[in-house]
């Protein structure tokens, strides 16, 4: 029977927020239940994703670096974005292997019809077309429903017109994870009765600012709101594993909680990644590098913890792969197969390296143990540009990007620019897609 595929995706965590990645009470936030969930399968400390929100999900739906599909930046309401409709998503091509689809949560790849969840492979959703700041809108002095969009939570259904629900606002900001995760609970409940498989997509809004936590978790830790949603993330993510194992179906099911970007840069909602330097929206470790933990008991051992490097555009052929659902052959598709590594069957990542763009630019490249830089913004807004010589560090000797050592080892300037001519050539077979193409 193909197996039942969770995939939870938290907004703006960071690699140093959580227990099991060093974080935990040391944040003022225990996470005993995502801590739990990394016991039970594997964690990853060198998963990597693009520089922003729409960006990295992009790539997670198609298997393509944004630079190829046009989806650089997260875009204002009202003005055209999002992935066209000549992408193929992971749900179309898991919907097609005869997978029940449901999206619960942030979306970010197009605000109008034909573009959001239900025309996008999805059966049905329930969420944000965009993102969570557009909560703070309504409340804004001088905020002008005239000029700009009004945020909405929205539904829909394949086949059906979405409609909007309620006004996007501070207090919905603070409810919505409870109720997307009872939908993603009724959903596995309706599915799981039916004996058909099930591919759950659940991008949290935690913790995206503004970072405030529901009125039940509000005050918990006497850390701050911050602290304070952390905790309610933690709950939310052990509900949902608590319905799989109640369901019985945890032995089928493949259980991955991960980010999709780097923590957050704006205080008072400012997080850490931990041991590495930076926040999302950089080329730094620390924008780059987010939790990944997966579980699946009898196919991926238990207590294992890996250093070797994995891609978000990865997930695509690997959850197709291990669901059985076929891949469009027509197009460039950036992510490689770990489904091997994954379940064990092989030590090594399927991959070396990758390229990281920023908008239109290339940033920096990551090789094995090695990250040069074309680019230096170590902070975001406070950049020297592109660089005449770019830097190079070793991340294993430091972590922290501090000491560029490209004069001792131009040697790897070789397969890096490899890469880079690869992806090069490969555009120019199949030229990439400019923002705001119409479908």
């Amino acid at each position: 029977m193909s197996p039942n595929i969770v995939l939870i995706l938290a907004d703006n965590l960071g690699w140093g927020e959580l227990g099991c990645y060093g974080g935990g009470a040391l944040r003022g936030a225990p996470t005993p239940r995502i801590d739990a969930l990394a016991r039970q399968g594997l964690l990853l400390q060198n998963f990597n994703v693009e520089s922003d929100c729409v960006p990295t999900r992009s790539a997670l739906m198609t298997g393509r670096h944004p630079i190829r599909t046009g989806c650089l930046q997260s875009v204002p309401p009202g003005l055209p974005q999002g992935l066209t409709r000549w992408e193929v998503t992971l749900a179309q091509v898991l919907s097609q292997a005869g997978y029940a689809t449901g999206h619960f949560g942030k979306w970010h790849l197009g605000d109008v019809e034909g573009r959001l969840p239900s025309d996008r492979g999805f059966d049905e959703w329930y969420g944000i077309p965009r993102t969570t700041d557009e909560s703070q809108f309504t409340s804004t002095v001088g905020f002008d429903p005239d000029v700009v969009d009004t945020p909405f939570i929205m539904q829909g259904r394949a086949g059906e017109p979405s409609t909007q629900v309620q006004v996007y606002d501070l207090d919905s900001r603070r409810a919505i994870d409870e109720t997307l995760v009872l939908r993603a609970i009724g959903f596995m409940q309706t599915h799981h009765a039916a004996s058909r498989p099930f591919f759950l997509y659940l991008p949290m809004v935690h913790l995206h600012f503004p970072t405030l936590p529901h009125r039940d978790f509000a005050g918990r830790t006497g850390a701050g709101d911050f602290a304070d949603a952390m905790v309610e993330m933690d709950h939310r993510v052990g509900q949902i594993v608590d319905e799989v194992d109640r369901l019985g179906i945890a032995d089928n099911t493949l259980f991955i909680f991960c980010s999709d970007n780097g923590p957050e840069f704006r205080a008072p909602y400012r997080g850490t990644a931990g041991p590495w330097r930076g926040t999302y929206h950089t080329a730094m470790e620390g924008s780059l590098r987010v939790p990944f933990i997966a579980r699946w008991p009898g196919r991926i051992a238990e207590g294992v913890v890996s250093n070797e490097i994995v891609h978000v555009t990865d997930l695509f052929k690997t959850l197709a792969a291990i669901a059985g659902a076929t891949i469009p052959a027509d197009r460039p598709i950036d992510g490689v197969d770990q489904s091997d590594f994954l379940l064990g069957k092989q030590a090594k990542s399927a991959r070396e390296g990758f390229l990281f763009h920023i908008k239109g630019d290339l940033r920096a490249a990551k090789w094995r143990d090695w990250k040069l830089h074309f680019y230096w913004e170590p902070e975001v807004n406070e950049g020297k540009g592109k660089l005449e010589s770019p830097y190079l560090f070793n991340l294993t000797r430091d972590p922290k990007e501090e000491t560029d050592v490209l004069v001792f080892n131009t040697w790897v300037m070789g397969p890096v620019l490899r890469m880079i001519q690869g992806f090069n050539q490969s555009s120019k077979a199949h030229p990439n897609t400019p923002p705001g193409t119409a479908d």
